[in-house]
């Protein structure tokens, strides 16, 4: 790390006359390993490194930047990026908004975002793991394929710097275990998926993720279409997180002031059911995407999106701010090397209501249980809000889960699903990406099958 440190102070160095600079410098190691049929199919382990350079110069009409990148840590790699980060900003457009992140004086929470299992377990034993959980799986009564099974882990570290005085340095671990089943009986074939995230494969259990594949492809044998419904939708925590993330790029400073949002001109409304909360906090640990600095290098922080059904604001990286006269609240996010950072959820989740899964089901007495959602990326439109896509799930009927559904769509638009939203569990399942799951009940949506 303090290699990088060095590297990245090293370019700031070379900034000329006139322009301000920031580095995004990272280094990291990635293993991938897939098995079928008990045997190691693919192995492959990785190391990378690269260099992200913006150039900034200012005018009297706004400013211009350019952007370059390697993905190599060699000097004359980096060379030409800033070379070409130069150049590319003397034909950039000027804009009255772009400015680099200034430190704003607060501190980064000190989180502990590393595993020392990525490293210390051998690769033989993380192999033995993803033949384990392949072999569980391939023993289950009905279970006819393992369609594949298997492990990946990283040790990212990255550094921030700028010549405004920012210098960030994180560095965080991660690895996750999944399986895909395909279940068969007299009815036909289903499909199941288990997964497992942790920041290091001690975390992970063979046996947690093959039982969630099993289970999930053995229960939707026999499924059938729904009659088309007007009714109460019970989402599962991985569906409502799906859900969440959705909700929460409409909730990005960004969109909200290029007018892509449907939450645009709405602080300080009611745009949900008081039983809705919703936070964004990569300070909490338990969060997958937790960080102690955003993307451009200010310290991250929690931010309250929704409480109790009134909408409290949006997060913000330093431009999208300038652009709405407020401040940035540290949440900055970005693709990798090559792309310039902008406001973004990182870290989403609903505040814990006091009832379980089960009582919600019990609560609802009749609708729909949500388990997983298909086609999110055509039947989601985030800018107007409208919402259809395909889910596989269950009947609930007195309280109970029923028979099994397939070939079914739930509809409704987000700012209805917010409004009808009856209960928000207390199962928090913590998963990758942006957003957290945990069961949620809404009325009013509409099923459609046959």
């Amino acid at each position: 790390m303090n290699d990088l440190s060095e590297l990245a102070e090293g370019v700031l160095g070379r900034a000329g006359d006139g322009e301000a600079m920031e580095v995004y410098a990272s280094t990291g190691t990635e293993v991938e390993i897939k098995v079928f049929d008990g045997r190691v199919e693919n192995l492959a382990r990785a190391e990378s490194g690269g260099v992200g350079i913006r150039i900034l110069r200012e005018s009297g009409a706004g400013a211009r930047v350019g952007v370059a990148w390697t993905g190599s840590l060699d000097e004359r790699a980096i060379d030409r990026a800033l070379s070409e980060a130069r150049d590319n900003a003397r034909f950039a457009s000027e804009d009255e908004f772009l400015a680099f992140a200034r430190p704003d004086g607060v501190a980064a929470a000190p989180l502990e975002l590393i595993d020392p299992s990525v490293h210390s377990m051998s690769l033989d034993d993380k192999v033995a793991l993803v033949v384990e959980t392949e072999r569980i799986v391939r023993g289950a009564d009905r279970i006819r394929q393992v369609e594949s099974a298997d492990y990946s882990d990283f040790d990212l570290q990255t550094v921030v710097a700028s010549t405004y005085g920012v210098h960030a340095r994180s560095q965080r671990t991660g690895s996750f275990l999944s399986v895909e089943a395909i279940a068969a009986d007299a009815s036909g074939d289903q499909t199941g998926w288990g997964f497992q995230a942790g920041r290091g494969p001690a975390m992970l259990e063979a046996q947690r993720v093959a039982t969630d594949a099993i289970s999930r492809a053995t229960r939707l044998l026999g499924a059938v279409k729904p009659t088309s419904m007007r009714t109460t939708a019970v989402f599962s925590p991985r569906s409502a997180a799906t859900l969440l993330a959705i909700i929460g790029s409409a909730l990005s400073g960004d969109a909200v002031v290029r007018g892509r949002s449907i939450f645009a001109g709405r602080v300080d409304t009611d745009v949900a059911s008081r039983a809705v909360s919703v936070i964004d906090d990569p300070t909490d640990p338990r969060q997958f995407a937790a960080s102690r600095y955003d993307g451009e290098g200010l310290a991250c922080r929690r931010n309250i999106l929704i409480d109790h059904g009134r909408l409290s604001g949006f997060v913000y990286d330093t431009v999208a701010a300038r652009r709405a006269g407020v401040s940035s609240t540290g949440s900055a996010v970005r693709g990798g090397l090559a792309g310039p950072p902008s406001a973004g959820c990182r870290a989403l989740s609903f505040v814990a209501g006091a009832q379980g899964a089960d009582e919600i089901v019990q609560l609802v007495g009749d609708g729909v249980y949500v388990d997983a959602l298909s086609g999110v990326h055509s039947g989601v439109n985030p800018i107007s809000g409208d919402f259809s896509v395909g889910f596989t799930g269950f009947m609930i009927r007195g309280g109970q889960l029923a028979e099994p559904l397939r070939e079914a769509t739930v509809a409704s638009t987000l700012q209805r699903i917010l409004l009808d939203v009856v209960a928000v569990g207390s199962d928090v399942e913590w998963l990758p990406g942006s957003a957290a799951g945990q069961t949620i009940a809404v009325t009013g949506v509409s099923v459609g099958g046959r």
